[in-house]
């Protein structure tokens, strides 16, 4: 299958029971209080305390960083791909979209990064994945500024108007 299901917060629990989710990767603020879907076992969640800013050195909030990048990727490495992953952050607008993406590339490195951003931008007109968990990502992931590139060229999303969940393949569709 490989499909990745990305959703606000408020979404989380009919999305995993309409998707069939078993696994879910959660970026939230450090401290969000929230409650798993009773179809995702503990095991198979993981909770990312993570700010949506784009810059480190603020204070109080938690910039994403290279262990929640590498979280992403090591938790995207052991999804079976028999069931959706679900990703969600507060709104689905910002860190869950660059959380998707990253998981993509962690489970399918061998596909072109502008073909995905594409793929991301067709599934939702509102997504503007974070620039910083991007730039981290495409470090980490080894793309050479490629990732960071297909994100500018799909520019930033439109702006919210809403829930707006949505789903795509984590890889490259082939005809």
């Amino acid at each position: 299958m490989g499909t990745i299901v990305v959703a606000p917060l408020g979404k989380i629990a009919e999305l995993a029971v309409r998707h069939r989710c078993r696994e879910m990767l959660s970026l939230v603020a450090p401290k969000q209080g929230f409650h798993r879907p009773a179809v995702i076992a503990a095991e198979r969640h993981l909770i990312l305390g993570v700010n949506d800013i784009a810059f480190a050195g603020t204070g109080k909030l938690v910039a994403p960083g290279e262990e929640h990048v590498a979280a992403i990727i090591g938790f995207a490495r052991s999804w079976d791909r028999q069931a959706p992953l679900l990703v969600h952050c507060m709104m689905g607008v910002s860190r869950s979209p660059a959380a998707a993406l990253l998981a993509a590339l962690a489970v399918e490195p061998e596909q072109d990064e502008h073909e995905l951003a594409q793929r991301l931008r067709a599934a939702s007109v509102q997504a503007t994945p974070n620039a910083r968990l991007i730039e981290i990502g495409d470090h980490v992931l080894g793309r050479n500024g490629r990732l960071v590139a297909a994100v500018k060229g799909i520019g930033r999303g439109a702006d919210y108007f809403g829930d707006s969940p949505f789903c795509f393949s984590a890889a490259p569709v082939r005809p």
